[in-house]
């Protein structure tokens, strides 16, 4: 049967088109892994060029009866227990993911099959494919701190990581500190080189030189600050002030400080960023730019709920503010 035949497309239509068998096409849908390469590729095609939609996802049931999912890039941080919090607090049913466990090749395919309303995807980066899939699937999704801001038609949640960067850099600049090393996330993330960027304003605005050899980038992980702060701490003329560009990189920093001999803040100031709830109880408590992550989920949720009942957004990207809080990781420099 020609593909313009198809009509309404059924998984026995589908089956009848691609000359398989219909086993062979559930196993597609449902993400199976024992179909041949060739045959998961055309059916797969076919799946697509008809905007096939399960059967789960034509019933009329209200939405806040059907699933949605929380795709992350990796649950291996307090953030993402974070972001998940705000999610879980908006109203929806949810069920979590993390591309790094996950045995499906194809995310996309398996939100398909698995007739969800929606999906929220953290920190993910959306491919060409990935958001031409979603588009034919007509299936809402939201993304929170993408790693790239993503096509026009996929609205997404952040936060004012260039003023978040400036506020943390200004405040040590007010302290008196000139040798301020930052040390960011990925160079690849857009929140990370939006809050190096806030970083640089504030020293250009303070007259201050940006030297090359004090601005890192991690990976937003303990290890990643603890590795870059060894470094930075090595140099002739080390820093005396750190804006780490997460709070748990921060804690990596005071690590790193300790070990070599360091006070915080007496001899080395330290700022993080994302306000976890355990940066309050550091030692020495964590001065750090609040970014809300959980209203961010929480926003992301309502946002995809409104998608999935029809409404209409005013805007395609939506940008909580940030905050700096002080407390005791925080100080003039020493004399």
């Amino acid at each position: 049967m020609p593909p313009h035949q198809l009509g309404r497309p059924t998984l026995a239509s589908i089956a009848a088109a691609a000359g398989v068998s219909l086993p062979t096409v559930s196993k597609v849908v449902n993400g199976k892994q024992d179909v041949a390469p060739a045959t998961r590729a055309l059916v797969q095609g076919l799946l697509e060029e008809h905007n096939y939609v399960p059967v789960a996802r034509r019933s009329n049931e209200a939405p806040e009866d059907l699933l949605v999912d929380v795709v992350f890039t990796a649950l291996d941080s307090p953030w993402a227990v974070e972001i998940l919090r705000g999610v879980t607090d908006s109203g929806l049913a949810v069920v979590v993911s993390s591309l790094a466990s996950s045995r499906e090749p194809d995310w996309v395919q398996s939100l398909i099959a698995g007739g969800r309303r929606g999906a929220i995807v953290v920190t993910s980066r959306l491919t060409a494919t990935d958001q031409r899939r979603l588009g034919r699937s007509h299936l809402p999704v939201v993304v929170i701190d993408p790693v790239d801001l993503p096509g026009q038609d996929v609205p997404s949640v952040g936060a004012t990581n260039w003023a978040g960067g400036l506020s943390a850099t200004e405040h040590l600049v007010e302290l008196g500190h000139r040798r301020i090393a930052v040390i960011g996330g990925p160079e690849s993330y857009l929140c990370s080189r939006a809050r190096i960027d806030g970083y640089r304003t504030a020293l250009e605005r303070a007259g201050i030189p940006v030297d090359p050899d004090l601005v890192r980038h991690g990976n937003f992980h303990h290890e990643g600050g603890h590795d870059e702060a060894r470094a930075l701490l090595a140099l002739p003329d080390r820093p005396t002030a750190i804006f780490a560009g997460s709070d748990e990189q921060a804690f990596g920093v005071i690590e790193a400080a300790r070990v070599a001999g360091l006070s915080v803040p007496g001899d080395l100031s330290v700022v993080g960023f994302d306000d976890l709830p355990m940066a309050r109880w550091s030692s020495p408590p964590l001065t750090t730019v609040r970014q809300p992550l959980a209203d961010m989920g929480r926003m992301a949720g309502r946002v995809l709920h409104e998608l999935i009942t029809g409404g209409r957004l005013d805007s395609q990207r939506l940008e909580l503010s940030t905050h700096l809080v002080t407390r005791a990781s925080t100080a003039p420099p020493p004399s």
